[in-house]
Formats: structure tokens, sequence, C-alpha cells
């Protein structure tokens, strides 16, 4: 009988993901997915489906790190709404390290892709991308409640600008604008939207 092959599936994952994440889903092969993570043709669809299903649980291992992010700047009840916000930004793109800069977002990159290939694909990409809306908008809520949100903005256009932010500083971070410009960028957005 032969022995069931064995390995880290946190590892395989996690650099499935980063291949997705440098090169987009189309551009990455099953032979690249394989060479990346070290498993054979069958063990991938054995353990993990075809590329699709395997894509989909790169994006669940991706937004366990959307979720880590959000807990610490905006579910920190510590924080006020806005520094909850800026700490989002900070943890999201600033903090990130280089190489996680200079490929962007997985999701943006994937929703930029994704007019190529399967509808549930882009539900999944959505879906995680209205997780960060959502939790912007408890801490806008939270601003206009306490008369912090500037005035004549709505928190539903305040959560439009500050992902339209969130999307345009990762693209620019993948197209090589350095931290102090990013950080002018996030700075200017929010204040914007400060009362």
């Amino acid at each position: 009988m032969a022995r069931p092959v064995e390995f880290d599936e946190n590892e395989v994952l996690t650099s499935a993901m980063e291949q997705f994440w440098r090169e987009g889903y189309e551009a990455s092969s099953v032979q690249k997915l394989l060479d990346c993570t070290g498993i054979n043709r069958g063990t991938l669809y054995n353990s993990f489906g075809d590329k699709d299903t395997f894509f989909k649980s790169c994006l669940d291992q991706y937004n366990k790190i959307l979720e880590n992010q959000i807990a610490h700047s905006l579910g920190n009840e510590k924080l006020n709404a806005w520094d909850g916000i800026s700490a989002y930004f900070d943890e999201a793109v600033l903090n990130a390290s280089s190489k996680q800069r200079r490929m962007g977002c997985l999701l943006v990159n994937s929703l930029c892709e994704s007019i190529n290939y399967d509808k549930n694909i882009r539900k999944v990409v959505r879906a995680s991308l209205l997780t960060i809306r959502k939790a912007l908008m408890v801490r806008l809520k939270e601003a206009q409640k306490k008369g912090k949100l500037a005035k004549g903005i709505s928190t539903e256009f305040a959560a439009d600008v500050l992902m339209n932010a969130l999307h345009g500083v990762r693209v620019n971070s993948r197209d090589g604008k350095n931290i102090n410009q990013l950080k002018e960028i996030i700075k200017h957005t929010i204040d914007s939207l400060k009362k």
C-alpha cells in the first residue's frame, strides 16, 4: 500500500498564493504551481482539486492575512475611528514587506484579471473586498456619530473613497512608488474625509 504524500498544507497554500499574487491566475499554470509548491500533480488534484478550487483555497489563505490586519486595526476598539482607519492602511500597505508591496494586492490583481475567468471566483474576490469595506463602514459610522466625518460626506461615499485609495496605493506600490509617496497619498485621502 502506497504511503500518503506528506506536506505542510499552510506552506503549500502560501507558496501557491504568492505565485497567483505575483503572476495572476491566468499566468500561473499548473506546472508553475507544482514548481513553487514542491508537490506533484496527483497531490495537487487529490488534496486541493482543480486550479479554480486551488485558487479559491489560496484566496482563503489571503483572507486570513486580511482578517488579521482588520483585527489589529479597524477591529481594535482601543483606537478611535480615524486612528483605526489609519492603522488599517499601515497594516495593509505601509507595514507590508517590500516584496508584498511590489506584488500589489492579490484581490485587486485578481479583480483586474477576473474578466477572464469564472464568475464564482469573481464573487469570492468581491466578497473579500466587501469584508474590508464593511469594516471601514463600521469605523466611518462611528466617526460620523461623533461628528468627526467632514460635513456633506456620507459614510457610503467615504468608504468608496477609502477603498479607491486602498486599490490605488496597492497598484502604485506595485508600480514602484516608494513608501513615503504612499504615506502621503494615504494621509491626504484620510485627512480629506475628517472633520
